[in-house]
């Protein structure tokens, strides 16, 4: 059976930085499970995956644009250090993450600074402006179940669990 939409897919995978470094493992973990066609990976590696079969292996190679989008300088913004006290967060520091509420969307954003005179955050996904390097091998492919068809998603081991 080949991967096409509304099958259900399980890839084991590698994913890389452009310098080698691994971001992101199944390794030593269930292979990842979703519903193929559903929007549930990113775009790139999804289209990258049409037509491939259990056991097939690939590396892929998925620009910005069809991963986690280009990088956008006015997500990163300086808030005044109030901001967190609502969050019940003494002491900021840079590397922390919060699910901020903007405009009905709801994001996580980094700390980038603290400064006295406020803390610089940023709104882009972490990997935003990176070309992501994946090594994939396809472990099983099989039609949903009714209720995965009805869900909209995969279930059990690797998929969403009920």
């Amino acid at each position: 059976m080949q991967v096409a939409k509304d099958k259900v897919v399980s890839i084991d995978y590698t994913l890389k930085s452009g310098e080698g470094q691994v971001i992101d493992t199944s390794e030593g973990r269930e292979p990842l499970t979703y519903l193929h066609g559903g929007g549930k990976i990113i775009p790139g590696l999804e289209r990258q995956l049409e037509g491939k079969a259990t056991g097939d292996s690939l590396k892929v190679a998925v620009p910005p644009e069809e991963g986690y989008g280009p990088r956008h300088q006015q997500l990163v913004q300086k808030v005044p250090k109030e901001t967190f006290a609502g969050a019940g967060v003494a002491d900021v520091q840079p590397g922390m993450q919060f699910r901020a509420e903007a405009s009905g969307q709801s994001r996580v954003v980094t700390v980038v600074n603290v400064e006295p005179d406020g803390v610089t955050i940023d709104a882009n996904h972490p990997l935003a402006g990176q070309t992501l390097h994946f090594d994939v091998t396809v472990r099983d492919v099989r039609d949903p179940s009714d209720e995965e068809r009805q869900h909209g998603h995969a279930h059990g081991p690797g998929g969403h669990q009920h």
